[in-house]
């Protein structure tokens, strides 16, 4: 006699859940298809299968999907935990690391809670809501498991300046900006913040916890003329000796950049780092 269907659905539920069970005890709670088929083979569970386990514990709600061929675990699996949303922002893109607001708000460098998870990448990003978007220029994130994630993609040495790996509990690590980066970005990356103020504020309130010699080879490496600019007159303005900044000053022919680039070009013109500054009233 035949299985009932809803027998089978079952059946199939209790192999995925095993399935998904020794994916956790060995530590994957984000976890490939491929890793699936390895382990599902080493557990004698047939990896053709595997795909239709998958999509059944996605639908029973005891995984997430990622993208395709992509999973992670969730605390309705025996042994399982929801993993944390910058684990899973940083699974979804590869190579990419917790940076921009999110980096600020971790870092205790600012007062506001980001909404959205950010992260910097050295890929290129399409997220589903690209798809059939005919091109329009409003943020796109990524929505997963009830979050959303941004990126932004810089080219590979930017991308790799300043990072570190950070333990967010005893089972999950992530990467991400350290302080100086974060504020590096913050000036560089203005309108990723909603403009330089909010750089500016944080340099100012948190420059005697920051390694200022860090922050000034990190504006030098990062190759651009105007961030240097405009990372030395803040480091100046939060208090830092010149004889620290000196790497950060201008050639004398360089013409004149914007403090903050979001703005119109209006303002006190500093002569010292070639800089209009174009902060708001």
């Amino acid at each position: 006699m035949p299985e009932s269907p809803s027998r089978s659905r079952v059946y199939a539920l209790s192999r995925g859940v095993a399935l998904a069970g020794e994916l956790v005890g060995r530590g994957k709670y984000v976890f490939s298809a491929e890793d699936a088929r390895r382990v599902a083979g080493e557990i004698g569970i047939p990896e053709t299968s595997v795909w239709m386990l998958l999509s059944r514990l996605t639908e029973a709600g005891w995984l997430v999907r990622l993208r395709r061929g992509l999973y992670a675990g969730t605390g309705k699996l025996p042994g399982g935990v929801e993993v944390p949303p910058f684990v899973l922002a940083t699974s979804l893109v590869q190579p990419s690391a917790i940076g921009l607001w999110s980096a600020l708000a971790y870092h205790d460098l600012t007062d506001q809670a980001p909404v959205v998870v950010t992260a910097i990448t050295s890929q290129k990003v399409v997220t589903p809501s690209m798809r059939g978007s005919d091109g329009d220029r409003r943020r796109h994130t990524w929505a997963i498991a009830g979050i959303e994630c941004s990126y932004v993609t810089l080219r590979e040495q930017r991308f790799e300046l300043g990072l570190e790996r950070v333990w967010l509990d005893e089972r999950f690590s992530v990467p991400i900006t350290d302080r100086e980066r974060t504020i590096l970005d913050s000036l560089a990356l203005p309108r990723h913040f909603g403009g330089a103020g909010e750089g500016l504020s944080a340099l100012s309130q948190h420059a005697s916890s920051l390694d200022a010699e860090k922050l000034v080879r990190y504006g030098a490496e990062w190759g651009s003329s105007a961030v240097a600019k405009r990372l030395g007159w803040s480091l100046e303005h939060a208090g830092v000796d010149m004889r620290l900044l000196r790497p950060l000053l201008p050639a004398s022919t360089s013409s004149y950049s914007p403090l903050d680039p979001g703005r119109p070009m209006r303002g006190l013109r500093d002569k010292r780092w070639k800089l209009v500054v174009n902060l708001a009233d």
